[in-house]
């Protein structure tokens, strides 16, 4: 298959991009390695209500996801934040009445942010869409083509493109084949990039009642001796089942060689820290993203303690005589490792591919690849 554009990665930036593409009337196809669209964007529905086990939040100040949010008409909330925090101290103990508010300000996507994947999905054309669609190549073959690089999927599908964005983190793509090889300063400067959150792992304890507010709780706490060190209220905007969500705070090599006993000690933990009911929860949903292999590395088992400066070094800047772009969320110099970077990398690289494109089409009298 042939195409102006072709898409590696169907998370929010790869989605948006797609958008900006379909609007300017390029060519374009979007092809995904999962089974599902939304990358690191994964909303769990239980009882027709959604529970984020990816990033969940998104804050003021950050005017694209606003306004993205507006345009397709989905609603949005404030982060429950009343309430006292609990904080758990390297023995174990528990204190309470250590201050207030302390997610106030953040906000949060009516039904899960898996919501927006699908509107962005559903108003795409269907048959550039391709899940299952894991790269095994990328050849760049005559540059003089008009279609010179040729991307190979495991599926023996293969697309042939003017330009390629890889809307995947850095290091994932780093593991890509290439022919020819992409410079080593490349390589390298892509393996150094973390991903944001690939070595976290999340808990979400699913209840009946929101039975901490009637305690006086936030559902805010932290903790110095785990197994969870962060956890806040994940319930819905209206209504039940309620939830309380935390971010692991154990190795990754002890989440997978226990899982059962990682979410034994959650359900003690929560126990401990908000009370009996808090140990008896309906369920509890556990994602790992340090071992999903379309997220994480091995450079990613070790979470990240703060937010790394992102931006797009030097090294992935002008690949294949500016045919082949790095377009995930850790290319965002302003709100890198955010979903408001994924969003700002897609306009970026939108407002260029964009530009050259009219460029070109000047130049050539016509449209290319429509």
């Amino acid at each position: 298959m042939k195409t102006r554009f072709l898409i590696v990665g169907g998370g929010l930036s790869g989605l948006s991009l797609a958008h900006q593409l379909q609007a300017a009337g390029l060519d374009w196809q979007l092809i995904e390695a999962r089974d599902r669209w939304g990358g690191r964007i994964l909303t769990e529905v239980i009882d027709g209500q959604g529970y984020d086990l990816g990033p969940s939040w998104f804050w003021p100040g950050q005017p694209r996801i606003e306004a993205l949010l507006k345009k397709l008409e989905l609603g949005r909330f404030d982060q429950a934040y009343e309430g006292e925090l609990i904080y758990q101290d390297e023995n174990g103990r528990v204190h309470r009445g250590q201050g207030f508010a302390s997610m106030q300000g953040s906000r949060r996507l009516k039904g899960g942010l898996g919501k927006l994947i699908e509107k962005l999905v559903t108003q795409l054309p269907s048959e550039r869409l391709h899940l299952n669609a894991l790269v095994s190549k990328i050849t760049n073959r005559d540059e003089n083509a008009e279609f010179p690089i040729e991307v190979s999927t495991e599926t023996s599908a293969n697309f042939s493109a003017s330009e390629v964005v890889l809307a995947i983190p850095p290091r994932i793509a780093s593991q890509l084949t290439y022919a020819p090889g992409l410079p080593a300063q490349a390589m390298t400067a892509a393996e150094k990039i973390p991903t944001w959150m690939a070595g976290h792992a999340k808990a979400v304890a699913i209840y009946k009642t929101a039975f901490w507010k009637e305690s006086g709780l936030s559902g805010d706490a932290m903790s110095r001796s785990g197994p969870l060190a962060e956890i806040h209220d994940a319930s819905p905007s209206e209504g039940g089942p309620y939830a309380l969500f935390g971010f692991v705070g154990v190795p990754a090599s002890f989440r997978s060689e226990h899982p059962e006993a990682l979410k034994d000690g959650i359900t003690k933990q929560l126990g401990l820290l908000f009370g009996e009911q808090g140990a008896r929860p309906e369920s509890v949903l556990l994602q790992d993203w340090a071992f999903d292999p379309h997220t994480a590395t091995s450079f990613d088992q070790v979470p990240l303690n703060r937010h790394p400066v992102y931006g797009r070094p030097d090294a992935l800047k002008n690949l294949w005589r500016g045919r082949l772009h790095f377009g995930s969320t850790e290319m965002g110099s302003q709100f890198g490792g955010f979903i408001e970077g994924a969003l700002e990398v897609a306009d970026e690289l939108a407002a260029s591919l964009i530009k050259n494109s009219s460029m070109s089409s000047v130049a050539t009298g016509g449209a290319r690849g429509d």
